[in-house]
């Protein structure tokens, strides 16, 4: 008989200093998809249900895949939703348990609810609860997880994806389909051990395209051949999180020989601690930012001028103003920007027709003390649009995705791209697919932290980063911490670690 493996993907990176709610409606507007539907839309792609649906296929599993859904980052998720969506999930495993053989979920691993602090790991203490313990369940977490005991101790298997941007999600699902498949067969029994150290995050955020992360993946990667190891994750964390247990942590999948995997994840913890001022990144102010803009002589491609600080994919509002102010009073030519997220002028803008001269207030209508409050722009109506769009990218290649009820306004020299939905910039068909082209400018201003670098670096002359002081700010100084444990770096800067 073929194994029968119960599938699900749940994903929310939430940022707790959102003042936006991760409520059911947010959920629908990414998407929420059940059963085949959602194998339909996600089987094909850069997703954990592609890769577990691999390995299923070669194995010759009966899969049952229950839902897969995501909502943008941003506040905690609300009871009502977590409920209606882990419902969906426990009436399945409830309905099928006699029969399962294992459980593959596909979590991001920052989920805060508005009720705990732990949204993953309580979703597997449901699950637990309806199953049991012996029945093996694997994880795949973006490498941004904040990794808390009770997720390590009721997951016998977690792999989390190695690179940022994130490019390797298929194939890490892959990894952990097959660790479950010789799980089923009797021919391992693996456990995850769980190391963390006293930051909120990676210093670099966990970049993988240059410094001490590419080290560290590579000696994950080394370890993972060693008998009896099957996987090893490496996790910056995501510091946007005000919860007791966020941070770096470093997770051996394994058996056998757990005191000398335990030393080697303390070992790479250690070596993020002591790397803890080898800063890669540098930012600009928006202002010097729209300077270097201004006089950037294109030769080779465009300047791409990436706005940390409001970066959807990590809560961000995406409706900060700084960046773009400052590049229209810059007089920045033949650039394009995006995305400008502003439900209420997109829908304004709705009610015009392509080539009116438009005067309208845009963006900073959210929270006007973070990145910018509204500004009066004039510009001509380039473009209107429902929003819809197919990436082709490394990361988003396939998969479909919208900006809600959209509209391009060319303010200036700068084609300014105004959406409904928040969504950050990891793809060129978030742009091209309304008319710019941001390969063909000379100035592009998105809103992205380091994902869009896997679309955007291969066409850029240049790229430089700003903090436009939005709500990701890469200065988590400035946030206000209640529930985190103390002490911890960044805020206690200058702590030193006990002596062992």
């Amino acid at each position: 008989m073929p194994f029968t493996v119960l599938t699900a993907e749940l994903f929310h990176e939430t940022n707790t200093f959102s003042r936006i709610p991760a409520d059911y409606s947010a959920f629908v507007a990414q998407y929420l998809h059940l059963g085949e539907d959602a194998v339909a839309a996600r089987g094909q792609g850069n997703t954990p249900l592609a890769g577990f649906l691999d390995v299923g296929k070669q194995n010759g599993w009966s899969v049952i895949h229950t839902i897969s859904a995501s909502a943008e980052p941003c506040g905690p998720v609300t009871r009502d939703a977590y409920d209606r969506i882990a419902g969906v999930i426990m009436s399945a495993a409830n309905q099928h348990k006699n029969r399962l053989n294992g459980v593959l979920l596909g979590l991001h691993g920052a989920m805060v609810t508005d009720f705990t602090q732990d949204g993953e790991g309580e979703l597997l203490e449901r699950l637990r609860a309806l199953v049991g313990y012996e029945l093996p369940i694997g994880l795949t977490l973006d490498p941004h997880a904040n990794v808390t005991r009770k997720m390590a101790e009721l997951a016998d298997i977690v792999v989390s994806y190695k690179t940022y941007p994130h490019v390797d999600v298929r194939e890490s699902a892959r990894q952990a389909a097959g660790i479950l498949q010789r799980t089923m067969t009797g021919d391992i029994r693996p456990a995850t051990i769980r190391v963390q150290g006293p930051m909120l995050e990676e210093i670099n955020g966990g970049r993988t395209d240059v410094g001490p992360m590419l080290e560290r993946i590579a000696r994950a990667r080394a370890y993972e051949q060693e008998k009896d190891v099957f996987a090893v994750s490496v996790n910056g964390a995501f510091g946007n999180a005000d919860i007791e247990e966020v941070g770096p942590t470093v997770l051996v999948t394994a058996q056998g020989d757990f005191a000398k995997h335990r030393v080697f994840a303390e070992e790479l913890v250690h070596d993020i601690w002591t790397r803890r001022f080898e800063n890669l990144n540098s930012y600009l102010s928006v202002e010097q930012a729209a300077r270097q803009a201004k006089e950037f002589d294109r030769k080779r491609g465009p300047m791409v001028i990436a706005d940390y600080a409001d970066n959807p994919g990590g809560g961000g509002y995406g409706d900060s103003t700084n960046l773009l102010r400052a590049m229209i009073e810059a007089n920045v030519q033949d650039a394009c920007f995006g995305p400008m997220v502003d439900p209420e002028a997109a829908a304004e803008l709705h009610l015009h027709k392509v080539g009116d001269r438009v005067s309208i207030r845009i963006g900073g209508k959210t929270d006007p003390q973070i990145g910018g409050g509204p500004i009066q722009v004039e510009g001509t109506l380039q473009l209107l649009g429902d929003g819809d769009f197919v990436g082709d990218g490394p990361m988003l290649g396939g998969l479909k995705g919208s900006w809600g009820a959209t509209a391009v306004l060319r303010v200036g020299g700068i084609d300014v791209l105004v959406t409904t939905f928040r969504g950050q910039m990891l793809d060129l068909q978030q742009f091209r697919s309304f008319g710019i082209d941001p390969a063909a400018k000379r100035v592009v201003g998105l809103k992205s932290m380091q994902h869009f670098r896997a679309a955007f670096e291969p066409i850029a002359g240049e790229v430089v980063l700003c903090d436009s002081g939005a709500l990701c700010t890469p200065d988590l100084s400035r946030l206000p911490y209640r529930h985190v444990r103390r002490p911890i770096f960044p805020l206690d800067r200058d702590m030193e670690l006990p002596a062992k």
